[in-house]
């Protein structure tokens, strides 16, 4: 019996999380940066409390993220269970999802954990 489960693997990748809201954007050809320095969430399969630093950067092209909705998005993760990886690739699809990028770059990089540290990269780029 594998001690990781196919429920642990796919842990927060359904879980209902508030909506993130977006705003016209004026101007096109730069890029946002928004850094979450101290982002937590839960590890599904001991349940202990994970940590890390997260970075989000993107192109936009009509839409910006609107950043006290983006907040609450991030704060519902506090007490989710969710892989590291699973983090960077649910919350770079939502954003894409909502905001419609040009493009769009998350970097996750957690505390370590039994001396490893993990960073995770997930990219985004809209197809001509």
């Amino acid at each position: 019996m594998p001690e990781y489960t196919e429920k642990h693997a796919r842990a927060g990748l359904d879980a209902r999380l508030p909506e993130i809201e977006t705003w016209p954007n004026q101007f096109r050809g730069y890029s946002i940066k928004i850094v979450i320095p101290e982002f937590t969430s839960v590890c599904p399969k001991t349940g202990l409390p994970d940590f890390g630093a997260l970075t989000l950067e993107y192109q936009p092209d009509k839409l910006c993220l609107e950043l006290k909705s983006f907040k609450h998005y991030i704060l519902a993760y506090r007490n989710l269970g969710i892989f590291y990886e699973n983090v960077v690739n649910r919350m770079l699809a939502d954003v894409v999802r909502t905001v419609r990028p040009v493009s769009a770059t998350l970097v996750g990089e957690f505390t370590p954990r039994g001396g490893l540290r993990s960073t995770i990269t997930g990219s985004y780029r809209r197809r001509k």
